[in-house]
């Protein structure tokens, strides 16, 4: 299931402009204009925020931006937030971030740049979630803390594109990546090569994890979308 997100922007326009983005990316979206509507649907009386990110803008009428951010915090409330705002002087930056913001995003901005930030906070959301746990499937171990993987006990060696492609695919076990997805999660939303390289990694990635690599029963290939693991 894709990340279920929450858009708070007063700006009627903008606010669909950012929910239609991010929905083309396969996000759910929640949309609301004001903080006080906001903070109901992070906090609701049923129990913890439904969302793994929040976009936030700081001007908004009623609960602003920022006491939005210092509340949640206060409740300890740790869902990732990014601000988008027009305030671009460094001292709203650090206000932004000192108050509990993850990231800020000076308007005007790209989507393209918007989605990519949203991506990389909830990478970095699900990496801390993951720290200390051990990720498994058959006879694979990866220990995210040590960037360690083991094969029927015995350590493996891989790159840094290696591990990060494999850890990619063992936290999302079955999801079916496009070369580009992979692209854009390993090599990084700016990166402008041949996306062949990806068959490459993913070749090596099997000549060090499969039993039999030209029949691999880990990471296989989905004709005309792209690879899956397990």
């Amino acid at each position: 299931m894709q990340p279920s997100l929450l858009v708070v922007e007063d700006d009627d326009t903008i606010r669909e402009t950012i929910r239609d983005a991010l929905e083309l990316e396969g996000f759910q979206v929640t949309a609301c204009g004001n903080g006080q509507d906001a903070l109901q649907n992070l906090r609701p009386a049923s129990g913890d925020s439904p969302y793994s990110l929040v976009v936030l803008d700081l001007m908004l009428p009623g609960l602003s931006g920022l006491d939005l951010c210092r509340r949640l915090r206060q409740l300890d409330d740790r869902t990732p937030i990014l601000v988008v705002s027009a305030r671009d002087t460094e001292a709203d930056r650090v206000l932004g971030l000192e108050v509990g913001a993850d990231d800020y995003l000076i308007k005007p901005f790209g989507m393209r740049e918007l989605v990519a930030r949203c991506r990389a906070l909830l990478r970095r959301s699900q990496a801390s979630s993951l720290a200390g746990k051990v990720l498994k499937h058959a006879n694979l171990r990866l220990y995210p803390e040590e960037c360690r993987v083991m094969r029927n006990g015995q350590e493996i060696n891989l790159s840094p594109k290696e591990y990060r492609l494999l850890e990619l695919f063992m936290q999302n076990p079955r999801r079916v990546w496009s070369r580009d997805k992979l692209l854009e999660q390993v090599w990084g939303f700016d990166y402008y090569g041949d996306s062949k390289t990806v068959d490459v990694h993913i070749r090596w990635l099997r000549e060090k994890l499969e039993e039999n690599p030209s029949a691999p029963e880990h990471l296989i290939t989905v004709r005309g979308f792209g690879y899956r693991f397990g």
